[in-house]
């Protein structure tokens, strides 16, 4: 347990704030499970309060089995029919139950003989659980039941069954119980409001209080559909609380950057100005505007903090790779992180290219480099004979140290958390001295979203395409035209480019019934013999996938079979055409992210995606926008639409954000609002911007921190 919750049991609980009440005030709680709990992030009664539910359970009224439909959470009175035990692939249960108004299966895998035994005609169960469609009759895989005496009268809920967030070991009834009496010990002084009444008015929100008693029970009579869309007005003000404390705890790391020192890289580089005369290609108005921002911004004597939004192929490399010279022509050190080791090494490969003629040195980084090599690499780096590193998260290892680091560069920033990038920024912190951060993201972050999740860095777009880009022609077509496709591959290449084949798994799944890599690979070398066919896939070794890249850059491969490693940073302007597989599988900014692949030269080209049928409505609306725009941001509009921030960002994978109760795509219209709010706080009450992001944020590892 923390030291709050310890100390917090010197006090009489009665005169406790609840979120200096520790747990094991609370009826059932003892020193093991009160562990067991702040393993969970639980260790105050406030912490209880805000464990907010997940969705609610409907068991206030018993249905009738003939009203029941597929997707159904119900309480259902029936008398058992018949039990008998199925053999087959998985040996189950099968229990047939009637009420006089139909039949239901109720089927279980994991049974004993006294279960099975307890089933006897006659026997009158009070069950709840999900209705499903079987195959022969409606089912309830696994319900919760109860036997019932003959004449026995069970009362049914009286007010809608909460549903916590949960983990092993800890059942909804001991966090029901935990709930229960938390909200019994809500009372005035013991749970501090920290918005101002001024603004709970105007907003017509409830006091906190009230609340969390209606999320926590709700009352008899509730409005279900409300709840279970998470618009009732008690949530709603809890939505608006949670989403202010993430987004001061963003402000304040801004804050805080301000009172830090950076180096200010102000003296002219003429290594930066030789790099911008020796490009191939004129840089667009757009890269010259944000180098400008860039170089602005390292001047200062604070640490920069801007992210960079670029559609594919809009050049943030080169804007980068600027800034990067800016550094080193003032004879510092920067630190260049990619979310994937292909990523990493293509990065290496291009600042190499471009660097290493005016005499600056690039290193490279990953889990991979082992042994002596490492060990030298780490040594030059320490004594600033390696003046850009690129690398992988293995950047911010404890044995990496650099001699005078004064810029982190950071790609595709939605892969990584706030603290991944914090970490990487303590490699160059000296005292209250830090590196300047630039943060670039090819996947373009609707407004709403980076006001929730950017509020800590200045945004700077690249929203100009190089000249001679024409938009990739996108079509999409059946698998039952496959041959049709094939043969388009095989024009392609007569033609004298190349082609990318992008396959959606490496192994073949029945569940997910996508063609594997290896198999495709196969088939196409077969089908088009005169073609020299590559396979890349994550599996590989880095060697192996590097050297067969190197060689479709080069040209000596025609086709390239690839798994989604392919979806940033491969930069091949001959690649003309690309076939993507299992289409409906994928996101909107997948898809876009790996059309992108191609379009890089001057020839016109084409992305065909390849469904199987039948499509879902969600996937014929993607294939649809595809087909429609080229435009990054409005794609990334719609798929924040179709699938929401959790999947959009990635942030499932990295546990950046969690809300509790909020919801981005649901609760933008208060964001305005909470910008709004966070600005009166900082300014007027700047006493409670502390308190509220312990409330919400409590446990969120280094959020908000400098």
């Amino acid at each position: 347990m923390s030291a709050r919750a310890l100390d917090a049991g010197r006090v009489s609980p009665a005169a406790q704030t609840l979120d200096a009440l520790p747990l094991t005030s609370l009826r059932g709680v003892g020193p093991r499970s009160a562990q067991k709990l702040a393993g969970f992030g639980l260790e105050t009664v406030q912490d209880v309060l805000f464990h907010l539910p997940r969705r609610y359970e409907d068991r206030t009224r018993i249905v009738p089995i003939g009203r029941l439909r597929g997707g159904d959470h119900a309480v259902i009175e029936a008398g058992v029919d018949l039990a008998e035990i199925k053999y087959g692939k998985r040996r189950s249960l099968l229990v047939r139950v009637s009420d006089g108004t139909g039949s239901l299966l109720l089927r279980f895998f994991h049974f004993n003989r006294s279960q099975q035994e307890s089933f006897v005609r006659g026997a009158r169960l009070r069950i709840y659980g999900e209705v499903r469609r079987g195959p022969s009759m409606a089912e309830m895989v696994h319900p919760e039941y109860q036997r019932l005496g003959d004449d026995e009268q069970v009362a049914v809920e009286e007010r809608l069954t909460p549903i916590y967030p949960t983990t092993e070991g800890l059942h909804q009834l001991t966090l029901r119980k935990l709930s229960q009496q938390a909200v019994g010990l809500l009372a005035p002084g013991r749970l501090p409001e920290w918005l101002p009444e001024r603004l709970l008015a105007q907003l017509q929100f409830s006091d906190l209080q009230s609340a969390l008693r209606y999320v926590h029970r709700p009352p008899p009579g509730a409005d279900v559909a409300a709840l279970e869309a998470g618009v009732h007005p008690s949530q709603q003000r809890l939505a608006f609380e949670e989403l202010l404390a993430h987004h001061l705890s963003l402000r304040r790391v801004r804050l805080r950057a301000q009172h830090l020192r950076a180096e200010a890289l102000d003296t002219p580089s003429p290594t930066r100005q030789a790099f911008e005369r020796q490009l191939p290609f004129a840089l667009t108005g757009a890269q010259r505007r944000v180098i400008g921002e860039l170089l602005h911004d390292l001047a200062q004597a604070h640490p920069m903090m801007r992210l960079v939004q670029g559609d594919v192929g809009s050049g943030k490399t080169v804007v980068a790779a600027a800034a990067a010279l800016q550094a080193v022509g003032c004879g510092c050190q920067v630190a260049i992180m990619a979310p994937t080791e292909l990523l990493a090494e293509q990065h290496c490969a291009n600042f190499s290219d471009w660097f290493t003629p005016l005499g600056v040195r690039v290193g490279w980084l990953s889990g991979k480099v082992k042994g002596k090599a490492r060990q030298r690499l780490l040594s030059e780096l320490a004594a600033g004979e390696v003046q850009v590193l690129v690398g992988t998260h293995a950047l911010f290892q404890g044995d990496v140290a650099f001699q005078r680091l004064a810029l982190v560069i950071i790609d595709e920033q939605h892969r990584f958390g706030v603290h991944q990038r914090l970490a990487l920024r303590d490699k160059g912190r000296a005292g209250e001295r830090v590196p300047h951060q630039l943060i670039m993201t090819a996947t373009p972050i609707p407004r709403t979203l980076s006001m929730a999740l950017y509020a800590d860095l200045d945004t700077s777009v690249i929203d100009e395409l190089p000249p001679g880009r024409t938009p990739v022609q996108t079509v999409a077509i059946g698998e039952g035209r496959r041959a049709e496709v094939v043969q388009r591959v095989r024009q392609a290449c007569r033609e004298g480019r190349q082609v990318y084949w992008v396959c959606t798994l490496i192994e073949e799944s029945e569940s997910l019934q996508c063609q594997a890599a290896e198999d495709t690979a196969g088939v196409l070398a077969e089908a088009l013999p005169e073609l020299n066919v590559g396979l890349v896939h994550g599996r590989l070794k880095e060697r192996d996938k590097s050297a067969r890249m190197s060689a479709f850059k080069q040209g000596e491969l025609d086709l390239l079979v690839a798994t989604t490693v392919i979806e940033v940073g491969v930069d091949v302007p001959n690649a003309s055409l690309m076939i993507i597989e299992n289409a409906e599988r994928l996101g909107l900014s997948q898809l876009h992210q790996l059309r992108g692949r191609v379009g890089r030269g001057t020839a016109q080209s084409s992305c065909v995606l390849m469904y199987r049928a039948p499509l879902s409505q969600m996937a014929r609306k993607r294939l649809a926008v595809m087909r429609a725009t080229n435009d990054g941001f409005e794609i990334a509009r719609q798929d924040l639409e179709l699938r929401g921030p959790g999947e959009v960002l990635g942030t499932r994978q990295t546990g950046m954000i969690a809300f509790r109760i909020a919801d981005l795509m649901r609760d933008q219209p208060l964001l305005d609002k909470v910008e709004d709010t966070a600005r009166h706080l900082i300014g007027q009450h700047p006493e409670r911007v502390e308190p509220i992001i312990r409330r919400w944020l409590g446990h969120a590892p280094r959020y908000g921190q400098v």
